[in-house]
């Protein structure tokens, strides 16, 4: 079973008291944008297995949204944060690239 941390509350959640938000960290389009940028960010998303971002809301608890690290094929956790967050604080790099060497943000971004 999936756990993840809220970073707001601090509540361990299975994901029964989760909402899946889909994929993290996308650009979105809005008004006046071209119509395949607008349908690629409705439509297009990246399934992959292994590291992978994306966005959770505390459902059953706090309500609010928030984004997490996770490997798909294991349901490896490297971490949780804000879902403000323009990219994941140190802490989680860290851990990924301790489990991953070579995974670069810069890559992922």
């Amino acid at each position: 079973m999936l756990i993840l941390e809220c970073p707001y509350c601090g509540v361990h959640a299975d994901e029964t008291e989760l909402a899946p938000g889909g994929e993290a960290h996308l650009k979105r389009f809005g008004p006046g944008s071209d119509i395949d940028d607008f349908e690629g960010y409705l439509f297009m998303r990246e399934n992959p297995k292994g590291l992978h971002f994306e966005r959770w809301r505390h459902a059953y608890g706090c309500g609010k949204w928030f984004l997490a690290a996770r490997c798909t094929a294991t349901l490896e956790v490297f971490g949780t944060y804000p879902a403000q967050s323009a990219e994941p604080p140190q802490s989680i790099k860290d851990a990924i690239t301790a489990k991953r060497p070579g995974w670069s943000w810069r890559d992922f971004a």
